[in-house]
C-alpha cells in the first residue's frame, strides 16, 4: 500500500477537506478520468482497491495513472486508554481529497471500457464520483 517514506511530523494536525480543488481539477495524462464531486480523506486501502479494478477491468491493457497520493496519518489512541496522555499512534495513511480533484485517470483503452472501468473504482470510494473525458 501506499505511504511516505518520510515526514516531517510523524502526528500531524487534520488537514480539512472543505471548499474546491485549488490544482489538479483538469485531466493531465489519460483521456478519461475519475473527478470527485465532493471533499473527503481517501485512505490508502482504498486506492489501492480503486487502482486493482481499473487495472483489473482493462486486463492491464492501457495505462492507470493515480493522482492522489496518502501523505497525512491519522493517529488513533490504543482502545481503554483513558483521556489525556498526548495524542496516539499513527494507524493509517490517508490522501486528502477536495471537490473536483481527479484522482485516477485512464488511457489507451476504448471509451465504453474505460466508462465502466471508472465507475466500478468510484464504488471503493466513500465519495461521490463522477467520470470525465479530456477537454471537459
Amino acid at each position: 500500500m501506499l505511504q511516505p517514506k518520510r515526514v516531517k511530523y510523524r502526528r500531524p494536525h487534520i488537514i480539512k477537506y472543505e471548499g474546491h480543488t485549488k490544482a489538479g481539477a483538469t485531466i493531465a495524462f489519460g483521456k478519461y478520468g475519475l473527478q470527485a464531486c465532493e471533499g473527503n480523506w481517501i485512505t490508502a486501502r482504498q486506492i489501492e482497491a480503486a487502482r486493482v479494478v481499473l487495472s483489473r477491468y482493462t486486463k492491464r491493457g492501457g495505462q492507470v495513472y493515480v493522482r492522489i497520493f496518502p501523505h497525512l496519518a491519522k493517529t488513533q489512541k490504543a482502545a481503554g486508554t483513558r483521556m489525556g496522555s498526548g495524542k496516539g499512534t499513527p494507524e493509517s495513511w490517508v490522501a486528502v481529497v477536495k471537490e473536483g480533484r481527479v484522482m485516477f485517470e485512464i488511457g489507451g483503452v476504448p471509451e465504453e471500457m474505460a466508462m465502466e472501468a471508472l465507475r466500478l473504482a468510484a464504488y471503493k470510494l466513500p465519495i461521490k464520483c463522477r467520470v470525465i473525458k479530456k477537454g471537459e
